[in-house]
């Protein structure tokens, strides 16, 4: 518990209450305000899905500071000006000490507003990927990153959550002299159990924001494959939403494959995993997945690119993962999968059970979170 020297007024800023990012943000806020903080949490009003009541319900009566909604772009827009606005208002009546910014447009939020309108709050900023996605040579990707430059410049703490953002930023925004760490997401200790397999499961699951960037239409090439060799091929349940889910449905019935693959909206992953044998991360790119960190540590056998952060999870098997975007080399990780025996698969999960209790936990998490607020805090007095 925080003594009151060391109690700090928190507000999480970020755009959309869905997917990894959101449940990064949920446990830093309920455990910042369990050790005595006063947190509030500032995003977007219009994106949610079908998790999002529940999970703010949920955490609603921790947050001293409470919930603050307004509606938020994905894109770069005039209105983003009004979002500051917002916001500004929000710190005269609240007067946060720290603006945390997560993702791009929280990012955003947190650090463009001036040092008087911010009330002179501590800003922190949070990468998840996002800009760092689009290739060098994508006009956006000059845009972002010259956006990244002038907001750097206007930073007091950097906070990656994988090694590979840090190099992502180094590489394209350039190294800063501000107090920045590298902080791994965490997993809280129930999440370490095993899931008790369901009666009926499908083959594959595949869980997550349905965008073209998460790989599913490789995926769906993959299972083409193996098809048009063995003449059947895995079942395939895929869950969540997102902005290309009706373009995704459409490649899948495109490819005859509506047989053998089912969608369903988004809903705890636990239940999602127990209906499955094995998960499939197809990714083209990726930051830090939870979907990756619950479901491994939950001894769900994996078939994952080798993309993002994803190496730095699944370090000790990092040697069987996938290359992006090749239809092939995933359609036979999937078989591999298959074929592996039980002392097998045990000697594999043991080895990343054991690596993700030593390096990804929530307490972790927010210890290193904390300890860069101070740090971030006793530069600036110097």
């Amino acid at each position: 518990m925080a003594d009151d020297a060391q109690r700090r007024r928190i507000l999480h800023i970020f755009r959309a209450p869905i997917g990894g990012l959101f449940r990064h943000v949920l446990d830093l806020a309920r455990e910042q305000a369990a050790r005595g903080h006063e947190v509030g949490l500032f995003f977007d009003s219009t994106s949610e899905n079908a998790r999002t009541a529940q999970l703010l319900a949920e955490v609603a009566p921790t947050l001293s500071l409470g919930i603050t909604r307004v509606p938020m772009s994905r894109k770069p827009t005039p209105g983003d000006l009004l979002v500051m606005r917002r916001l500004a208002v929000w710190q005269r009546e609240h007067a946060a000490e720290v603006f945390h910014g997560h993702g791009s447009k929280g990012g955003l939020y947190a650090r463009a507003l001036s040092r008087r309108a911010s009330g002179g709050a501590l800003r922190v900023y949070t990468p998840h990927g996002g800009s760092f996605h689009f290739k060098p040579g994508d006009p956006r990707h000059h845009l972002y990153m010259a956006a990244e430059r002038w907001l750097g410049r206007r930073t007091d703490l950097f906070l990656f959550e994988s090694r590979y953002v840090a190099r992502c930023f180094a590489r394209f925004v350039g190294e800063s002299r501000r107090p920045a760490r590298i902080v791994h997401n965490g997993l809280r200790p129930q999440e370490f159990e095993p899931v008790k397999p369901a009666g009926d499961r499908f083959d594959l699951v595949c869980i997550g924001e349905l965008l073209f960037a998460k790989g599913v239409d490789t995926l769906f090439a993959a299972l083409s494959a193996i098809r048009a060799t063995r003449k059947s091929a895995p079942r395939l349940l895929v869950v969540g939403s997102g902005p290309d889910e009706a373009a995704l449905k459409s490649l899948c019935a495109q490819r005859g494959l509506s047989d053998i693959v089912r969608f369903e909206g988004p809903q705890p992953i636990r239940e999602v995993l127990a209906r499955a044998h094995v998960m499939v991360m197809p990714s083209h790119a990726e930051s830090l997945p939870y979907v990756v960190l619950e479901a491994a540590a939950a001894g769900m056998p994996l078939v994952a690119t080798n993309v993002g952060g994803i190496p730095e999870i699944l370090a000790p098997v990092a040697h069987d993962l996938v290359a992006p975007q090749d239809p092939a080399a995933l359609a036979h990780a999937i078989l591999d999968s298959f074929a592996q025996d039980d002392e097998m698969l045990a000697r594999r999960n043991d080895a990343i059970l054991t690596y993700l209790q030593d390096n990804f936990s929530v307490s972790g998490m927010v210890d290193g979170v904390l300890d860069g607020y101070a740090a971030a805090f006793s530069a600036r007095a110097d």
